[in-house]
């Protein structure tokens, strides 16, 4: 499945590292004041894995972190120290988890922010009448979306190829590359205002095909063709065709 030396897909700073173990905190329905954080470590190093797999650039930050949650992970082994009399024992994750709050409170801010300028894309102002300004709100057309981060994106993808058949074959004759993918794609999209995820891999015969696909899809994010929802969370997954602005 991998396409190593063949095309490298790779991405701006969709997300970092912070934004990862995030996503796998709520993916696992985790207590984030007492992440279990053996099991968080290893799925946060398979993602890493699986970054590696579809050749995304894996930035130094994420191998940091990923130091952390191993240092975390060793003096979570071996036996604590003796606290001085009166003080509780000193918990390895509580930096984590003070920073994994900040960053999610600094993430739920930043959304409110563009919730808000959505919203105002849709207000239009009329020229004041003897002073009386009315405003007009345009109802939107579609309903509201939440962003889809990249490793909601990786984790639907890597479930599509868990439930794929153990009958689809990797014997083909047809050459595949992302670039006739990309092409494909955006062809599928004209004239259509969104596509469920799913949709985009109807008609793939081979693991290899649903691979060059999400690279394609990866490639069209970053030209930023195309954006990625979803209604809520573990819902449908919706890509949506930018539109020039006239």
């Amino acid at each position: 499945m991998p396409l190593k030396n063949q095309y490298q897909v790779a991405l701006p700073i969709f997300e970092g590292p912070m934004d990862l173990l995030l996503h796998l905190i709520r993916e696992n329905k985790l207590d984030i004041y007492d992440i279990p954080i053996a099991d968080i470590t290893q799925k946060y190093l398979d993602t890493l894995e699986l970054m590696k797999e579809f050749d995304l650039e894996v930035a130094g930050d994420f191998l940091v972190l990923a130091a952390t949650l191993i240092h975390i992970k060793s003096r979570m082994l071996l036996p604590p120290d003796e606290p001085a009399k009166g003080e509780e024992p000193e918990d390895p994750r509580t930096e984590l988890v003070e920073r994994l709050l900040e960053f999610e409170k600094f993430k739920e801010t930043t959304k409110d922010f563009r919730r808000l300028e959505d919203v105002w894309r849709l207000v239009f102002s009329r020229p004041p009448v003897e002073d009386d300004r009315e405003i007009i709100v345009q109802e939107p057309s579609q309903p509201m979306l939440f962003d889809f981060n990249l490793f909601d994106l990786l984790s639907a993808f890597k479930k599509m190829l868990e439930n794929t058949p153990a009958g689809m074959g990797e014997i083909t004759r047809e050459v595949l590359t992302v670039k006739d993918k990309i092409n494909t794609i955006i062809e599928r999209l004209e004239g259509l205002d969104n596509m469920r995820f799913d949709d985009l891999f109807i008609g793939t015969r081979t693991r290899r095909e649903l691979v060059v696909t999400f690279l394609a899809l990866l490639e069209i994010l970053r030209l930023g063709l195309v954006r990625v929802y979803q209604e809520r969370h573990m819902a449908s997954i919706w890509l949506i065709a930018t539109r020039p602005e006239i």
